[in-house]
């Protein structure tokens, strides 16, 4: 930005949603045409395939999901019989979402899919991007860590 005027297409966050969001579509496109998951279904699918047992609630903060899309892709997962729910033994109001053996079979699956897209996203960008990108991201990421403290 130059002379206290405000030029979009310099604004670091709306450089960072566009590129994000330019690599989100073209490996959304990938998962779509080979299984039909949305993307909060495939951004639920891999919370719990890399991290596990969660609630809906722990699901939504860790993909920085709204609720409605966490449930609304939970019931389409476990349609799928790709999860299953599993009531809380003291409070019932609370449930646990894991992988069923299909969904695991399945992020087994779209993992391999993920570091293929991965592999060819770092060779469009070279190492020398690659490694511009990384560090730029991890200095975005501690600054935003150490302000939001």
């Amino acid at each position: 930005m130059n002379n206290g005027e405000f030029d979009l297409e310099q604004f670091l966050p709306f450089r960072l949603n566009r590129a994000a969001e330019f690599i989100a579509l073209r490996f959304a496109a990938a998962y779509k045409a080979k299984y039909g998951l949305t993307r909060p279904e495939w951004r639920t699918l891999a919370a719990l395939g890399s991290s596990g047992r969660m609630t809906a609630k722990e699901i939504g903060v860790h993909s920085t999901m709204h609720k409605t899309k966490v449930s609304r892709a939970v019931f389409s997962l476990e349609r799928r019989r790709w999860l299953k729910r599993t009531q809380h033994e003291d409070d019932r109001r609370l449930e646990y979402l894991e992988l069923t053996a299909a969904g695991s079979t399945a992020y087994g699956e779209l993992t391999m899919l993920a570091v293929n897209y991965s592999a060819e996203v770092a060779f469009l960008l070279g190492e020398d991007g690659l490694k511009a990108l990384s560090s730029g991201l991890s200095a975005v990421e501690a600054a935003m860590v150490t302000r939001r403290s």
